[in-house]
């Protein structure tokens, strides 16, 4: 078994002291940047990666990182979450990082939880997801200055410009603008959306790049997260749609694979089965059944997290301020046609 690199081999590779290394893994703002850059490419050079448990004793650190592990709920578009923790602890591990999950079933548990993870010494830092309207957590965190990254931007705050911390998202409208001008070199402008009840900030978003496509005048449905009731609501609009003109529906971009299916089960009852309908996700239940549908790339959306965490490849979660410019990553999905 070949040895694993050492500090000293990437001091060796980088033409730097030992302690330098040491500083750049530890301390990377005390570093001078051309200096941490040498430093950082000869540790992905060599595949270089911390001794967690030494590193622990020696800066007080627990190399942690907690995220909230959602409950089971069943459904078709848990799996991208599940996507993406797996990719993060994953890619934490490449930079001798652990992935710490909790449980919680509120926002205030989840508080709480956290609150006992920070004063036992537990984990560095978080990386909170489904973010919404006025999050309390993120404010929690905010606060009391505790490193974080969220997966979803500061809804209802100027989050390109003024951010309020840190985040990383997957750009919806941009994947929906795809889907929407796909569809309509296909069928022309009568390309619907299906999306579920305004007021969630990642649905109104989805929204957004359909709109920019069809503009006001296409056919806005709605639905809750549920197979069922897409199918009910789709089935309806159909029946009253018009064959052609203004109203008329000839094909459909939805907000999630869920209501994707719902929409697939409609159309195939109304005897449509033709009619092209694009889901987002890319779940393998999309894929299954054939349908299209925007993919979130959930392990880059891991990667930009752990960029915002720790520096390009860094292996030290420390408070960062939020900056214009360099709060954010936003990542582009991509549309699979099928």
């Amino acid at each position: 078994m070949a040895k694993a690199p050492t500090v000293e081999d990437v001091a060796r590779i980088a033409g730097v002291s030992r302690q330098t290394v040491s500083n750049v893994l530890n301390t990377p703002g005390i570093v001078r940047l051309s200096t941490r850059l040498r430093v950082e490419s000869a540790i992905a050079e060599l595949g270089y990666r911390p001794h967690i448990a030494a590193r622990a004793l020696r800066t007080r650190r627990s190399s942690a990182i907690g995220i909230h592990l959602d409950p089971y709920a069943g459904g078709v578009s848990g799996v991208v979450l599940d996507r993406f923790v797996h990719a993060l602890t994953e890619r934490a591990g490449e930079r001798g990082l652990r992935v710490l999950l909790y449980a919680a079933r509120s926002a205030d548990e989840e508080i709480e939880r956290m609150r006992e993870l920070v004063e036992g010494g537990e984990v560095d830092g978080f990386v909170v997801t489904g973010t919404f309207h006025g999050d309390p957590r993120t404010g929690w965190l905010l606060e009391r200055d505790v490193p974080f990254v969220a997966f979803g931007r500061p809804w209802g705050l100027d989050d390109v410009d003024d951010p309020a911390h840190l985040w990383v998202d997957v750009d919806g409208a941009a994947g929906t603008r795809a889907a929407s001008s796909h569809l309509a070199g296909l069928v022309g402008d009568a390309v619907a959306f299906l999306g579920w009840p305004t007021g969630s900030g990642t649905g109104d978003d989805r929204e957004r790049g359909w709109r920019s496509v069809v503009g006001s005048g296409g056919v806005r449905l709605s639905a809750e997260e549920d197979v069922a009731a897409a199918r009910a609501v789709v089935a309806a609009a159909l029946e009253a749609a018009p064959a052609t003109g203004r109203g008329a529906i000839d094909a459909l971009v939805c907000a999630s694979d869920t209501l994707a299916i719902g929409a697939r089960l409609a159309a195939a009852s109304a005897g449509r089965d033709d009619m092209p309908i694009v889901g987002f996700d890319n779940t393998p239940a999309a894929e299954a059944l054939g349908l299209s549908s925007v993919e979130q790339l959930p392990e880059s959306v891991a990667d930009g997290v752990l960029q915002l965490l720790t520096g390009a490849t860094g292996s030290t979660v420390a408070p960062r301020v939020a900056t214009a410019g360099e709060a954010h990553v936003l990542v582009e999905p991509r549309l699979v046609v099928r």
